[in-house]
Protein backbone atom coordinates (compact mmCIF):
# COMPACT_ATOMS: atom_id res chain seq x y z
CA UNK A 1 0.00 0.00 0.00
CA UNK A 2 1.03 3.60 -0.51
CA UNK A 3 1.19 6.19 2.25
CA UNK A 4 0.22 9.66 1.00
CA UNK A 5 0.94 12.79 3.04
CA UNK A 6 -1.14 15.97 3.22
CA UNK A 7 0.29 19.04 4.93
CA UNK A 8 3.33 19.44 7.12
CA UNK A 9 6.93 19.27 6.01
CA UNK A 10 6.46 16.30 3.67
CA UNK A 11 3.28 17.51 1.95
CA UNK A 12 2.54 15.61 -1.26
CA UNK A 13 5.14 12.93 -0.49
CA UNK A 14 4.56 9.19 -0.82
CA UNK A 15 6.12 5.97 0.41
CA UNK A 16 5.37 2.26 0.40
CA UNK A 17 4.06 0.61 3.58
CA UNK A 18 4.24 -3.09 4.38
CA UNK A 19 1.40 -5.00 5.98
CA UNK A 20 -2.33 -5.31 5.48
CA UNK A 21 -3.32 -2.36 7.68
CA UNK A 22 -1.66 1.06 7.91
CA UNK A 23 -0.42 2.29 11.30
CA UNK A 24 -2.59 4.93 13.02
CA UNK A 25 0.30 7.38 13.08
CA UNK A 26 3.46 7.98 11.10
CA UNK A 27 6.15 7.45 11.99
CA UNK A 28 4.73 4.64 14.07
CA UNK A 29 7.34 4.97 16.84
CA UNK A 30 8.42 8.59 16.58
CA UNK A 31 9.68 8.78 20.17
CA UNK A 32 8.33 12.27 20.83
CA UNK A 33 5.02 11.07 22.23
CA UNK A 34 3.14 13.05 19.58
CA UNK A 35 2.78 11.66 16.05
CA UNK A 36 3.91 13.89 13.21
CA UNK A 37 1.11 12.53 11.01
CA UNK A 38 -2.14 10.75 11.83
CA UNK A 39 -4.06 8.39 9.61
CA UNK A 40 -6.94 10.33 8.08
CA UNK A 41 -8.58 7.88 5.69
CA UNK A 42 -7.83 4.89 3.47
CA UNK A 43 -8.68 3.84 -0.07
CA UNK A 44 -10.05 0.33 -0.50
CA UNK A 45 -9.79 -1.80 -3.61
CA UNK A 46 -11.39 -5.26 -3.57
CA UNK A 47 -11.55 -5.15 0.24
CA UNK A 48 -7.87 -4.36 0.74
CA UNK A 49 -6.16 -1.08 1.58
CA UNK A 50 -4.62 0.39 -1.57
CA UNK A 51 -3.57 3.71 -0.03
CA UNK A 52 -3.54 5.52 3.31
CA UNK A 53 -3.80 9.29 3.65
CA UNK A 54 -1.85 10.82 6.53
CA UNK A 55 -2.29 14.40 7.67
CA UNK A 56 -0.71 16.65 10.27
CA UNK A 57 -2.53 16.19 13.61
CA UNK A 58 -3.89 19.75 13.56
CA UNK A 59 -5.16 19.60 9.94
CA UNK A 60 -8.88 20.18 9.51
CA UNK A 61 -10.77 17.16 8.13
CA UNK A 62 -12.49 19.24 5.44
CA UNK A 63 -9.16 20.58 4.21
CA UNK A 64 -7.59 17.10 4.05
CA UNK A 65 -10.64 15.81 2.13
CA UNK A 66 -10.44 18.75 -0.28
CA UNK A 67 -6.74 18.21 -0.98
CA UNK A 68 -7.14 14.43 -1.36
CA UNK A 69 -9.98 15.07 -3.80
CA UNK A 70 -7.90 17.53 -5.82
CA UNK A 71 -5.04 15.04 -5.97
CA UNK A 72 -7.58 12.41 -7.07
CA UNK A 73 -6.09 9.57 -5.03
CA UNK A 74 -9.21 7.39 -5.42
CA UNK A 75 -9.05 7.45 -9.23
CA UNK A 76 -5.30 7.07 -9.30
CA UNK A 77 -5.40 3.92 -7.16
CA UNK A 78 -8.76 2.69 -8.55
CA UNK A 79 -10.09 2.57 -4.99
CA UNK A 80 -13.00 3.81 -2.92
CA UNK A 81 -12.14 6.24 -0.12
CA UNK A 82 -13.26 5.16 3.33
CA UNK A 83 -12.66 6.05 6.96
CA UNK A 84 -9.59 4.97 8.86
CA UNK A 85 -10.25 1.92 11.02
CA UNK A 86 -10.94 2.81 14.67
Amino acid sequence: MRALFVGGTVDNSELDLDGAQPPHSYPENGGSGRPRYKLHHVGLREGEVAYAVYAAPDAADAEVERIAGERDYARRFQAEPGPAAP
